[in-house]
């Protein structure tokens, strides 16, 4: 069975609390023994979790920010685009990310956790070019790479038509849109397009958007970093959306 990982004490105490059963086993710091460790071992021991007791040589070949502890999972829950439809139908009004080759694995990560906190029902991201779900984007996430789905599509722009199709608008954001995104009706099901760093959106994803939006920029930039762009408007998406239900 192929095997993955991931570390640190937030990112593995979140995957034992909303889905242990993905964890094979942990290996943990020997003689590590503060409060914030033994919660973690008390919540594996009471989900039936070997625990291997190891050295810090042997945990920094996973890498060394470890904090300590490692989960070591089997790599047998991946969504795949097939079940893309099955998860958009889940929600009467869903709220879809789409990333268009985001490559760093930090920006991914931080993608993932502002995604999980908005509420995001699915993750999609281009198969090549893009970052994966690697061991540096799960720590970064906080946890929210185990417990929402993130999907990587051979053909995006197909996926974005697959959208449209079902119901879906695709919201893009562009520096050189003529609408703030504060003018734009997020409420309903939309799912939110965001580019690459430096680059942005790619033109066939540009132009299979139904809408345009930008951010106001009153600084000397011209631009934010990507995953700070996708929190903001995520949350004003969240914000439109809980405006709505309160009429």
């Amino acid at each position: 069975m192929k095997q993955d990982f991931i570390y640190g004490i937030h990112t593995v105490a979140a995957l034992l609390e909303r889905s242990p059963e993905r964890i094979l086993s942990l290996r943990v710091l020997a003689g590590r023994a503060d409060q914030r460790m033994q919660q973690l071992l008390t919540a594996a021991a009471a989900a039936q979790i070997p625990i291997q007791k190891t050295s810090r040589d042997e945990l920094d070949r996973f890498d060394a920010k470890h904090q300590g502890v490692v989960a070591v999972l089997a790599s047998n829950f991946e969504y795949a685009e097939a079940d893309l439809k099955g998860l958009i139908e889940r929600s009467a009004k869903p709220l879809l990310l789409i990333l268009d080759g985001v490559t760093d694995p930090h920006n991914l990560g931080a993608c993932l956790r502002s995604a999980d906190a908005a509420g995001v029902d699915v993750v999609i991201a281009p198969r090549d070019k893009a970052a994966s779900l690697t061991p540096v984007v799960r720590k970064v996430a906080c946890g929210a790479a185990e417990v929402i789905p993130f999907i990587q599509v051979t053909n995006l722009a197909r996926t974005l038509r697959d959208l449209k199709e079902w119901g879906v608008w695709i919201v893009g954001a562009a520096g050189e849109a003529d609408t703030l995104i504060y003018e734009q009706d997020l409420s309903g099901p939309i799912a939110l397009a965001m580019g690459a760093e430096g680059s942005g959106l790619r033109r066939l994803t540009r132009e299979l958007c139904d809408f345009l939006v930008k951010l106001p920029m009153a600084g000397s930039v011209s631009s934010l970093n990507v995953s700070v762009a996708t929190g903001v408007c995520l949350f004003e998406a969240v914000r439109q959306r809980q405006q709505k239900s309160r009429r």
